[in-house]
């Protein structure tokens, strides 16, 4: 029988130092949740002197998350280590920015402007559609409307 490539096992086996630092963790201090499951997920896969070992199994059950999620996390903890593990890795996408400080100013002006005939005010759809057409921005969604507005503290008020 031929062993998969996939199936290969991560023995994780953590120091007392290690083990110090996901149990405090655990309980003490302000962390993200992917920062708790990743410790919690250590702790519970250690294999050396210091921890009870649970299986994937078992984890998968008591923490709600797929078992492959459990072997990224051990694989990541084998090849880049824990610092790198606890932490979000940032995104490589790099967003770019379709409202300027020009184009939230005109923005702005439209959203003070009367609305389109047949309406009692703006809508962020309607101020999308407007400035598309008048030309502001060639493409624009009603949800970046929506956010720079929330900026201006425009959002809430009676205006849209």
């Amino acid at each position: 029988m031929q062993k998969d490539i996939h199936m290969i096992r991560y023995t994780i086996k953590l120091t007392k130092d290690e083990v110090d630092e996901l149990s405090a963790i655990i309980s003490k201090g302000t962390h993200t949740s992917q920062t708790f499951r990743t410790a919690y997920i250590l702790l519970n896969c250690d294999e050396g002197e210091y921890s009870d070992k649970a299986t994937n199994e078992q984890m998968s059950k008591v923490l709600k998350i797929g078992m492959r999620t459990i072997d990224r996390v051990k694989k990541k903890f084998i090849e880049e280590g824990l610092d790198v593990c606890l932490e979000r890795r940032p995104s490589p996408r790099i967003y770019e920015t379709i409202i300027d400080g020009d184009t939230e100013a005109k923005l702005v002006t439209l959203c003070c402007s009367d609305p389109p005939t047949g309406y009692a005010k703006w809508s962020l759809r309607l101020l999308a559609e407007k400035m598309i057409e008048l030309k502001y921005v060639e493409t624009i969604s009603h949800v970046t409307v929506g956010s720079a507005l929330k900026k201006t503290n425009l959002r809430g008020s009676s205006i849209i």
